[in-house]
Parts: structure tokens; C-alpha cells; sequence
């Protein structure tokens, strides 16, 4: 439960979400994509690996004054090292732990984009149909395609725009619906061509949950729950629009501020599909793979979904792909926003996944945390020979 802050401190996170916000029919149990590659990560990591992996969290922590995080490495055959440090909640002295549950923010994007390949690899959408099919009234509607959508070369407008941003401020509580948060989107002045740039809005990825609501004729958590979380198992990870459901322990989040830090008021509807779930370090790291190796689709749609391109704004990924980024040969997602940073990444040709929440977001100089944690931590298990396969 958020501790109540005063309306000022609302207004000054209300005034942060445009930035905030610029970088957040059940597939059959016999279906062999239901279920990904198993690839068990037995024993730990040698110890002196440990160490260092250790030392990279807690330089990383202490150089952004970051309050708490959590860190997961698994490598077939060298094993696994998974670890908490600092503070879940300041002000109550609860340590972060292994277990807790914490937000995905815009790694949800991997998940709706994996349920529109879905859709696509059963023939009931295109990727060059265009949002207009499903959705009226998005300013070049009958020519963006879902394809851009996906890949974020639409050029639509994003939705955190003044009109939003007065009602999130006059109600930080209110629970906004997918269609409350598209209604934003429509007929707002399109940012640029279709296809001509590659700029990242959650406005984008909400449209993709438009259209999977559309075809699938659920509510967006209920196909993701029978499409993707029940059939991986992935019982600790929900798509949560309410923030007073979030009843399992979990970390406060926090951001720059003068002392003493208070957290930052959550209101996870604001995200929609592009960013609403939460999960555990555990169902993380299975995700990472499952997204990654491209378990729960057929093998030509993920070598299509991997197409991408470097972004003209947005995270830090070498490239950005069809709800999916890359760095340095490690494919997943990242997000950010009030409070929070995650990343989620996994290396094919090796089978290493790296998982990092923190409970830290928007510094000033836009280091984003956990990404960079998971750089660290990707770049020595290079040095140590582990990513080679």
C-alpha cells in the first residue's frame, strides 16, 4: 500500500510522467509452442564469479545511490548466482530479497507484442494490416501498420500529453482503462511519417493491446493470462492495473530527491499494456528465454520479429525489434518509470539470461540502473569465456 504524500509531490510526479512515460482464443494445451525449451541451471556459479558479480551490483548501487535491487545470472552448464541487496523500504528498514515481487514496467511490451505474433501466427491478423482495422480515429490510421506499431516507426502521437496529464493531476488515483489511455492517442498531429523514424511511445504498444482485444474478444489481462502466463507457469506474474492488488512483499520505489526519500505514489493503469505487469525474479528469467528463443511462436515469425533498428529516442538498446531489443547479442527488454528500473535479457547462443530490478528511476543524468547493471554483468561473463556456446 502507498503511504500518502502531499499534493504537491503528486504534481511533481504528475509533471515527470511525459518523460516517465516515453521510455514504459487460448492457444491449445497440446500446442508445442505452449510450452519453451527447458534448460535447468543446476549448481551456483564459481565463487569468485559470484564476488565480482556481487561487487558489480553494489558499485553500480552505491554510484546512483540506488535504496535496494535484485540480480539473477543463470548459465547452462556453469551454473546459476542470484542476490539481494540494500533496502526494499527506507523509511521501514526492510531489506530487498530474492522473492519479492516488482514491477515490469515496459517489458510488458515484450509480452503484448508476443501476444499479437501469436495472433499473427495463427492467421487471424497481419502485421501489415493497419491500426485503422481495429482501431478508429489514430491520425494515419488507414496507413500505420501493426508492424510499426511493434517496431515504435508509427508515428503516432503518444498519449501523455497535456489533456492526460491534467487528469492523471486531478486524480492520481483514478484507474484509467485501455480505452481511457487510447482515447488520449486519437486524432492528435502525428509526430512524423509511418516508417520514417523509430521513436519509442507507450501509446504504440497500448494500440497492440487494443487490437488483441479486438481479435481475441477477451480483456487484455484475461488473453494474457490463458495465452501466455498459464501455459509458461508463470504464477507470480500478473498484468495489475489496480496498485492495491499488489498484496505479495515487494519494494517501494524511489527517485532523486532531497532527504529524507519518500516513495513514489503508484498508479500502474497509467501504463496499460505497454507497462502494468508485475513479476519475480524467477518468472523473469524463465521469460527471458521464452521471449528470447521465441518458444511461444513459429520460428519464421521470430526470426521476423528480431528485424529491427536502432532507436532515434528511447531506451538504451543497440537496436529496438518488434516488442524486443538487443544489446551486445543479448535480446529482451528493459523498463523504467516512477520508481522503478528492470531488466530482462538472455544470450541464445550461450543460453545466459541475466534478470535486474532496482528499485530507482529518472536520475538526472538518465542512467537507467538495472540496464546498466545488466551491461556489467553481461560484459564479465564475456571475459570470463562463458558467452561462447
Amino acid at each position: 500500500m502507498v503511504r500518502p504524500v502531499v499534493s504537491v509531490r503528486r504534481a511533481a510526479v504528475a509533471a515527470s510522467l511525459v518523460a516517465v512515460l516515453a521510455l514504459v482464443a487460448c492457444v491449445p494445451a497440446d500446442d508445442e509452442r505452449a510450452t519453451p525449451t527447458e534448460s535447468p541451471v543446476d549448481g551456483d556459479l564459481p565463487v569468485v564469479l559470484q564476488g565480482e558479480l556481487q561487487s558489480v551490483m553494489e558499485d553500480t548501487m552505491t554510484s546512483f545511490d540506488v535504496p535496494g535491487a535484485v540480480a539473477g545470472v543463470w548459465v547452462p552448464g556453469e551454473g546459476a548466482w542470484t542476490s539481494a541487496a540494500g533496502l526494499a523500504d527506507i523509511a521501514a528498514d526492510v531489506p530487498a530479497t530474492t522473492e519479492m515481487s516488482w514491477p515490469l514496467r515496459s517489458i510488458t511490451k515484450s509480452f503484448t507484442v508476443t501476444l499479437l505474433l501469436q495472433l499473427v501466427d495463427e492467421g487471424d491478423v497481419s502485421l501489415d494490416d493497419t491500426i485503422a482495422q481495429y482501431v478508429d480515429g489514430v491520425t494515419d490510421g488507414d496507413r500505420i501498420t501493426l508492424r510499426e506499431l511493434a517496431g515504435m516507426t508509427s508515428g503516432n502521437a503518444d498519449y501523455t500529453g497535456e489533456a492526460f496529464l491534467e487528469d492523471y493531476t486531478a486524480d492520481p488515483d483514478r484507474i484509467f482503462t485501455l480505452d481511457d489511455l487510447n482515447a488520449f492517442v486519437l486524432g492528435q498531429p502525428a509526430q512524423f511519417e509511418p516508417g520514417a523514424e523509430r521513436i519509442y511511445t507507450n501509446a504504440n504498444t497500448n494500440l497492440i493491446g487494443k487490437v488483441v482485444e479486438a481479435v481475441t474478444g477477451m480483456p487484455f489481462a484475461e488473453a494474457l493470462d490463458e495465452r501466455i502466463l498459464q501455459p509458461l507457469g508463470l504464477d507470480d506474474t500478473r498484468y495489475m492495473v489496480d496498485v492495491a492488488e499488489w498484496t505479495a512483499p515487494h519494494a517501494e520505489g524511489y527517485v532523486p530527491e532531497e532527504e529524507p526519500r519518500e516513495p513514489v505514489p503508484q498508479n500502474f493503469s497509467i501504463f496499460g499494456p505497454a507497462g502494468s505487469m508485475v513479476s519475480t525474479l524467477a518468472d523473469a528469467a524463465e521469460w527471458a528465454e521464452v521471449l528470447a528463443d521465441g518458444a511461444l511462436l513459429e520460428p519464421e515469425t521470430q526470426e521476423e520479429r528480431l528485424v529491427g533498428g536502432p532507436l532515434d529516442a528511447g531506451p538504451p538498446y543497440d537496436l529496438y525489434a518488434l516488442g524486443i531489443g538487443e544489446t551486445g547479442g543479448w535480446w529482451g527488454h528493459n523498463g523504467e518509470g516512477l520508481g522503478y528500473t528492470s531488466a530482462v535479457f538472455h544470450e541464445p547462443t550461450s543460453g545466459a539470461t541475466i534478470v535486474v530490478f532496482a528499485n530507482e528511476s529518472n536520475l538526472p543524468d538518465h542512467t537507467h540502473p538495472a540496464d546498466l547493471m545488466f551491461r556489467r554483468m553481461a560484459k564479465l561473463l564475456g571475459e570470463q569465456g562463458m558467452l561462447e556456446g
